[in-house]
């Protein structure tokens, strides 16, 4: 096994008090690992390339005994435990700013489980207690060249999702595959379609989040990777996602808070490796989908999106030719030819489209629809009290219901869409003039609401 003290020269440059193969970081103190216990993978691998983050991310490994260490770590310093395999002896401890994996070794030996690892760069094992880095498949020369490179197919067929990982841990390290890497994922593409859908998504969701993955989401697509879960995309959608990353940027620049906007959670907040579930992915996912909203929702349930996200894509889908086709909309919303959207055309819009309006503005934008034609929409999303946008009725059905002495029931709700509509329309802005308008169209001459 190549062993080296090649750390002892990254710490002098990187500094090795901040490193997190510092067990100076750590929640808990280095006498609880034995002299056995070596930190392994992706951990090793950032450290060596002088990545660091905010929240610690540790992987160990150890010939025996990890979940009793590991159990008695998360007693001593009452943290969370976590049996993940008690047939592999697997088990995480929970901190408030780390997670820490323990795990046996595989095989009879740590050079035996390094090798079957999934990449060389994730093949690299450090000592804690001597400082020691081994690195028998010689992973710090793929970290120099900057290439994702396999250790060996049987591995990638082992567990197919590490066919997918490649490009996301090359976009996420700005990597390139390796060429003989890149053929053998191309050969054995199919196999992606084994994998539990929960998984597939996470690494997809970093592709999408950001614009360093839309290559390698490209890349993947073009290698076969994507043909089973996203049966429609086509290079086109891939091109536009190119587009979007483009259109973001612009949108940023000109409203700072509406790419703040574009970044921001859904309501079901869900952070995965570091990313999480923005308008700017809904977008991107639109691209990549049928064109057919019933399809469309088929599709994104198989990959196990939340009813949220996949609601969002199909309402970004259907108002997408009205928002890039400005001038047909107003025509069908009763506005003469060449002018702007009418209040009503836009109420009928921002009720449509509701929080998913960033997802839509930043597609029409990809797709050339000119930000000057869609700069008021933006204007009035981004004023919260914009009665167009963000219609507020200036009473409540509970209102209704007693000055009109109406039933509770589909009238009620018909009366408080008309009333908002008055008011986006100007033509109200009191409670009284409400009233009154409530009162106007319930009387016998305009028929039953």
């Amino acid at each position: 096994m190549k062993r080296t003290h090649l750390f002892t020269d990254i710490a002098q440059t990187q500094g090795l008090d901040a490193s997190v193969l510092s067990p100076q970081t750590w929640p808990f103190s280095l006498d609880w690992l034995p002299r056995s216990t070596y930190l392994v993978g992706g951990n090793v691998r950032d450290a060596l390339l002088g990545r660091r983050a905010d929240y610690l991310d540790l992987d160990f490994v150890m010939p025996e005994g990890a979940v009793k260490v590991a159990k008695a770590i998360a007693s001593h310093y009452h943290a969370g435990f976590v049996l993940l395999d008690a047939e592999r002896q697997i088990a995480r401890v929970v901190f408030e700013k780390a997670t820490v994996d323990f795990a046996q070794q595989v095989g009879d030996s740590l050079e035996e489980d390094l090798h079957r690892r999934d990449f060389t760069v994730n093949a690299i094992a450090y000592s804690p207690h001597t400082q020691e880095v081994l690195d028998p498949l010689q992973g710090s020369i793929a970290l120099q060249q900057r290439l994702i490179q396999m250790i060996a197919p049987e591995n990638l067929k082992e567990d197919p999702l590490r066919l997918l990982r490649a490009y996301r841990q090359a976009a996420q390290l700005g990597f390139t595959l390796e060429p003989d890497t890149r053929k053998t994922i191309q050969c054995l593409a199919n196999l992606l379609q084994e994998i539990a859908a929960e998984r597939v998504q996470g690494e997809i969701g970093y592709l999408l989040s950001t614009a360093k993955g839309t290559p390698f989401l490209a890349m993947s697509w073009q290698d076969g990777l994507l043909k089973h879960w996203f049966p429609h995309a086509n290079a086109d959608g891939l091109q536009q996602l190119e587009q979007i990353d483009v259109a973001a940027l612009a949108l940023d620049q000109t409203w700072a808070r509406a790419g703040l906007e574009l970044s921001g959670w859904l309501r079901d907040q869900h952070k995965t490796s570091g990313t999480g579930r923005s308008w700017l992915k809904i977008a991107k996912l639109a691209c990549l989908v049928s064109h057919e909203p019933q399809i469309a929702e088929q599709e994104l349930w198989r990959l196990k999106y939340s009813r949220a996200e996949i609601q969002a894509v199909l309402t970004v889908i259907h108002w997408l030719p009205s928002i890039c086709a400005a001038k047909d909309f107003a025509a069908q919303a009763g506005a003469t030819q060449g002018e702007p959207l009418s209040l009503q055309a836009q109420y009928c819009l921002f009720r449509g489209v509701g929080a998913a309006f960033p997802a839509l503005v930043v597609l029409a934008v990809a797709l050339k629809t000119p930000l000057a034609a869609i700069a008021p929409l933006i204007e009035r999303f981004l004023q919260p009290d914009d009665p167009v946008a963000h219609p507020i009725a200036p009473l409540t059905g509970k209102d209704l219901m007693i000055e009109l002495k109406l039933p509770p029931g589909r009238q009620i709700g018909q009366l408080l869409e008309a009333i908002q509509l008055a008011r986006a329309e100007g033509k109200i802005q009191t409670r009284q003039e409400a009233l009154a308008f409530a009162k106007a169209m319930n009387t016998p001459q305009h028929g039953s609401t």
